[in-house]
């Protein structure tokens, strides 16, 4: 009886240790709060033409990932002027149909930067993705990780491109890249 009694008594001790045990958040989630924040504020750092500053302001995402979900919670009440927030997801490149003003591609994704390019020219949609060296094969900004810390690159020649406007503001945070 002595043993049972012992077994139980350890066997609840091990398990409350287990309860216990702090949880482990997906470092992932973070650096999608920080990008979706990062995300939102370009928003206000950029000039997009007349035409575009009516109805929704659409974000598209390519692919499933944390990211999506990051940005949907963040802006669901906000607004960039009078514009309320519309985050799409899309599948694939193929599926990137009608206009968004900002299309974010994943670094998983990273191989559809030609044909979303393609999908986009004459319009004046901001490319964001998140992979080393895309700012020089066509996107307007690019997340990096630079000494532990989140940064962006900015071709603001692919910005001017597709007739939008960088604020200087947003030109001095950035890493210049031509």
């Amino acid at each position: 009886m002595r043993k049972f009694i012992a077994i139980l008594v350890t066997l609840l001790c091990i398990s409350a240790d287990y309860v216990r045990m702090p949880v482990v958040q997906d470092p992932n989630s973070a650096n999608s709060k920080i990008k979706a924040t990062f995300i939102y504020n370009f928003t206000k750092y950029i000039d997009w033409p007349d035409k575009y500053k009516e109805g929704n302001f659409v974000i598209g995402v390519i692919g499933a990932n944390a990211f999506y979900n990051e940005l949907t919670g963040l802006l669901q009440k906000k607004s960039v002027g009078n514009q309320k927030f519309e985050i799409k997801n899309f599948a694939s490149e193929e599926a990137v149909a009608g206009f968004c003003h900002i299309i974010f591609i994943p670094a998983e994704n990273s191989s559809m930067l030609p044909d979303v390019l393609k999908k986009t020219k004459g319009k004046s949609t901001l490319i964001v993705t998140e992979k080393s060296g895309l700012a020089k094969q066509g996107s307007a900004i690019n997340f990096i990780i630079e000494n532990n810390k989140q940064r962006f690159e900015l071709n603001k020649g692919n910005v001017e491109k597709y007739n939008m406007k960088v604020s200087s503001t947003l030109s001095a945070l950035a890493i210049a890249i031509e």
